[in-house]
């Protein structure tokens, strides 16, 4: 169980994953060691599952965000775990869910440019046995940047 302090952690390192134990200390009224037991309890928990930095895509040349959305057309055991594996090993595709409704999953991509997202599609989703069907959309603007979580 999560206690407010717990929450209160989870939020500030939501926001920092930087933060020191004394500076967490400092922001839950805790001694820098009892802010470092919480941590480490959390992360052996599975509360917190790891760090990573936020990069900039435009920085990195990655001009085109868009939205895959796959409909396959046989949903076996084997297809869902052929097209699982195409997923994972493209770098491309940084998000994949399955799905209710008429879409199987849903992909988010970051390419350079059109031609590049173009190649992904038909060069690379299109052609899996099991794919049947693809519509994409491209982010115009992101309004609002992956956030934090409610704690």
């Amino acid at each position: 169980m999560l206690d407010s302090i717990d929450t209160r952690l989870l939020s500030a390192l939501q926001k920092d994953a930087h933060l020191t134990a004394q500076q967490l200390g400092e922001m839950l009224n805790l001694s820098p060691s009892q802010a470092g037991r919480r941590r480490q309890r959390l992360e052996s928990e599975g509360y917190i599952q790891g760090y990573s930095a936020r990069l900039d895509p435009a920085r990195l040349g990655l001009r085109v965000q868009g939205f895959v959305q796959v409909q396959l057309g046989t949903h076996g055991p084997d297809q869902s775990t052929s097209f699982a594996r195409l997923v994972r090993t493209r770098p491309e595709i940084t998000s994949a869910w399955t799905m209710t409704g008429e879409a199987d999953y849903l992909l988010r991509v970051y390419c350079d440019d059109l031609p590049a997202l173009n190649a992904l599609i038909h060069e690379v989703i299109l052609p899996h046995p099991a794919v049947a069907r693809v519509q994409s959309q491209i982010v115009m603007d992101q309004l609002k940047r992956d956030a934090p979580l409610p704690t």
